[in-house]
């Protein structure tokens, strides 16, 4: 029973400790230099800045962005992109109901 609660923190806690290493790499930055935005552990992206609805609608639904996965428009990590996911299952229905159609249409 307690190696299930632990494998269950363990995603939040290496959440956590990623936001801290991002914390810390920005505040290690002169003040000017600071962006609160970047990778930490060389892949992870992380923005602290406020989201705006562009960065939200780009994160979330961005019809010409192909990849599945976008950076958080707030936090650290990565998030969907529901128009790549629309364009595959619309791809799916679109082939599973090729072959229910009549001849010559």
């Amino acid at each position: 029973m307690r190696r299930m609660s632990f494998l269950r923190m363990l995603p939040r806690l290496i959440g956590f400790g990623l936001l801290a290493a991002a914390v810390v790499q920005e505040m290690r930055k002169p003040a000017p230099a600071r962006t609160w935005n970047g990778k930490v552990a060389g892949f992870v992206p992380y923005d602290l800045r406020l989201p705006t609805l562009h960065r939200l609608r780009d994160a979330y639904y961005n019809p010409t962005n192909s990849n599945l996965f976008t950076p958080q428009p707030f936090g650290v990590g990565w998030t969907i992109n529901f128009a790549t996911v629309y364009r595959f299952l619309r791809g799916l229905s679109e082939r599973a109901t090729e072959g229910q159609r009549p001849p010559g249409r």
